[in-house]
Formats: structure tokens, C-alpha cells, sequence
């Protein structure tokens, strides 16, 4: 009699839902957003050299790649649930270093948020991959996009405002942000994600699947198009507010380009439908060729700088594009059984891309203006375009076969339309 009367949620927690996930990545946008155009002020104010900074961003870059990989192996003794809240916190705690400004201080903050979102990404990846069937990835990426435009619109310029008016101002939003997103977590109940009982015995190190990786064309393609696509967000949100400092376009530019940018995000359920009207293959394609041409013309020699500003801007728009699709041939092609271990290495993109980024850009400062770092971006971005004339041109569509009394037809167009 008394079971009766307790609500069916609390004897049973609903399955997670892709707005339940949506609602996560936008409390995430929040925090990291309000901060994305800050970093490279106080870190270029703290060193006072863009090669120096560049540096800063690759030894921390490599660090989180470790710490990206290291992530499968923790889990099998810590569970995901603790490992994804001990993200968020060391979030916040980074947020709240970077308070103090001091250069110490702000290598040590923004190391401890490059961590936090490296761990705390690849168990949001593996709680996707666990929840959410393949044919509902699409729909996920558009709604994850959709509901962290505003953090990722508003984010921005009110960073560069608010560090105007009160320097620690962004700092205490973002580790408020990110300890309500630990609240968003804990309510939806996701626990240690899904068990999937596998064939054979796990890798005895946290490298092991890289062997797996390797063997599988379709997800190294997968990773290399997101390495790319998040090379070309780097060369944006890194160095355009210091190209604009160092041309005397003021230091709120980065931040008032980058929300302009993003309000596009806005406009991601009708990309969507562009996908879906045309191919996964077809808007990836059409995003790194775009892309990769304007970052060219933004970096032209003896360029203006407003000019090259508002073609990065142009760019910047179809890589937002990328973001709904690029990332969908890699999370295709993941098998269940090495959801948490493949969520560990697709992470890496963003790790490799913060390592490649900032790399390359110190060669290339070597030898020419930072506008040198725009064309080295563009050419990546059009290699990428020329890669994607490799996928499947039906790749994202739904599989539906029809099986006869005694024949299955898997191959007839007029049946079914194939993945």
C-alpha cells in the first residue's frame, strides 16, 4: 500500500533524455564560456609575450592529453560518477585561482580548467554513448549546440566586461556555473553509466585501445576531422583577442567577435536540417571548405585588420557548423563495448588540438606576424575538406531492412536507405 504512493521517480530514476544531456552541456557553456575570452587577456597580461604564450598553452595541452587518456584507467577503481563531480569541482577551484592574476596564479588556473574540462568531457561523452541510441546522436549534437548558445553567445563579451568592471567578476560566475552543473548532474542520476558485459578482457594499461583505435580507419578519420575542426577554434578564440591588442583594436574585441560569433549557435536546429537534407558528408565538406578559405583571406600579407577580423568572424560561423557534424562520423562508428575507453581518445582531440595549436603557432611567430598563425589554420582546415571526400555519402541516415517470410532484401534503395 505504501509503495503505491511513492512517486514512480523516485522509486525509479527515468532514463536520461537528450534534454536532460542538452541541459548539462548548457550550464557547462556558462562556465566555460564566460571565460574563454578571458584567459588569453590575463595570461597575455601576465606574460607579456605571445610566444611565451603560446608555450603555456602546449606544455598544458600535453598535460591534459595525459590526463585525458589516463581517465578509462581511473575509472575501472573510482566510480564515473565521482570521477565526473571531481571535474566540476576542480572547475571552480581553477576559476577561483585565476582570481589573483598573478602569472602562478594563472597558469595554475587555467591548467586546472583545462583538466576539468578534459575529464569531465569524456565521462559526458561515455553517459552519451550509454544513453542515447546512434540514430538520436544527430539530434543530441543540434540540442547540446542549441542550449549552450547562450552560454556561449552572452558568455563571451560579458567575460571581457565584467573583467573590466570587476576583475574577479567572471571568475566567481564560472565556479558558480560549475558547481550548478555538478547540481544538473546529481539530479539527473546517471550513475556509473550503463554495464556492458565485453568479449575479452580489458587492456591491462589505460593505452591499450589505442591498438583498437588504430585498426579502425573510420574513427581515426572521425578523430583527426574533430583535431582539426577545434585547431581552427583555437586559432579564433586564442589569437584573434591578442591580434586585436597588438593592432589597436582594443581589448573587448575578442570577446565582443567571439559572442557574435557564437549567437549562431542559435541557428543549429536549422543546420540540422541542412544535414539532414543533404549529408553528414556534404556539411562537412561544405564547413572545413569555407572555413578554411576565409581564415586564408583573414591572414592575407599587409591585411587590415578589420578585414581579417570580420572574415574570421564569417569562418567562425562554419565551424559552428562543423560542431553539429564533424563530431558524427567518429561517434558513429564507436562499438558499445569500448564506449568509456574510445570517449577517452575522441576526447583527445581537444588536447592534441591545444598541443598542435599552440605549437605550430610558435613556429610560425618565428618567422612571421601573428596573422601567420590565420593562414596556418586555413591550410588545416582545407586539408580536412579534402579528407571528407572519403566518408560515405549516406553516412547518419537511419537503417531500416525489411525481412520477407523468407528473404531479406539489405541492399534494394527503394527498401531501405543505408548508414
Amino acid at each position: 500500500m505504501h509503495e503505491r504512493r511513492i512517486p514512480e521517480w523516485l522509486r525509479h530514476a527515468p532514463a536520461p533524455s537528450v534534454r536532460g544531456f542538452a541541459v548539462l552541456a548548457g550550464t557547462e557553456a556558462i562556465a566555460r564560456g564566460i571565460l574563454i575570452s578571458v584567459f588569453p587577456l590575463i595570461i597575455y597580461r601576465a606574460l607579456q609575450d605571445v610566444g611565451v604564450v603560446s608555450k603555456v598553452y602546449f606544455f598544458i595541452g600535453l598535460s591534459s592529453l595525459m590526463i585525458g587518456l589516463l581517465v578509462p584507467y581511473l575509472i575501472r577503481y573510482v566510480p564515473r560518477r565521482w570521477v565526473y563531480a571531481a571535474g566540476t569541482v576542480m572547475f571552480a577551484i581553477g576559476a577561483l585561482l585565476a582570481c589573483f592574476e598573478a602569472p602562478i596564479a594563472v597558469v595554475a588556473g587555467l591548467s586546472f580548467t583545462t583538466f576539468a574540462t578534459v575529464t569531465t568531457f569524456v565521462c559526458f561523452n561515455a553517459y552519451v554513448l550509454d544513453y542515447v541510441s546512434k540514430i538520436e546522436l544527430g539530434k543530441l549534437e543540434t540540442s547540446r549546440l542549441f542550449y549552450s548558445a547562450l552560454g556561449w553567445t552572452v558568455g563571451p563579451v560579458l567575460g571581457v566586461f565584467l573583467f573590466g568592471w570587476w576583475r574577479p567578476a567572471p571568475f566567481l560566475i564560472a565556479a558558480i556555473a560549475a558547481l550548478t552543473m555538478l547540481l544538473v548532474f546529481l539530479v539527473m542520476r546517471l550513475g556509473d553509466g550503463k554495464l556492458i558485459t565485453k568479449s575479452r578482457a580489458a587492456p591491462a594499461n589505460p593505452f591499450g585501445y589505442f591498438r583498437r583505435f588504430a585498426e579502425q580507419p573510420r574513427l581515426i578519420t572521425g578523430w583527426t576531422f574533430a583535431v582539426i575542426r577545434s585547431c581552427g577554434w583555437w586559432v579564433y578564440v586564442v589569437y584573434l583577442p591578442i591580434y586585436a591588442l597588438e593592432n589597436g583594436l582594443g581589448e573587448q574585441l575578442g570577446g565582443i567577435a567571439l559572442s557574435i560569433s557564437n549567437g549562431a549557435l542559435f541557428l543549429t536546429p536549422l543546420m540540422f536540417r541542412f544535414i539532414q537534407r543533404r549529408s553528414v558528408k556534404k556539411a562537412v565538406r561544405v564547413g572545413f571548405l569555407i572555413s578554411g578559405l576565409l581564415f586564408l583571406v583573414a591572414g592575407a600579407p599587409h591585411g587590415t585588420p578589420p578585414i581579417a577580423v570580420v572574415c574570421l568572424m564569417a569562418g567562425s560561423f562554419f565551424l559552428i557548423l562543423l560542431d553539429v557534424c564533424a563530431g558524427l562520423p567518429f561517434l558513429l562508428a564507436v562499438k558499445p563495448s569500448e564506449r568509456t575507453e574510445m570517449s577517452a581518445i575522441y576526447s583527445s582531440f581537444r588536447d592534441v588540438s591545444g598541443i598542435l595549436t599552440p605549437g605550430a603557432a610558435w613556429l610560425v611567430l618565428l618567422v612571421s606576424p601573428i596573422s601567420g598563425v590565420f593562414v596556418a589554420g586555413g591550410a588545416g582546415l582545407l586539408m580536412a575538406w579534402v579528407l571528407a571526400n572519403k566518408l560515405h555519402p549516406r553516412l547518419g541516415q537511419a537503417r531500416i531492412s525489411i525481412e520477407g517470410p523468407t528473404k531479406l532484401y539489405p541492399s534494394d534503395p527503394k527498401r531501405h536507405a543505408t548508414g
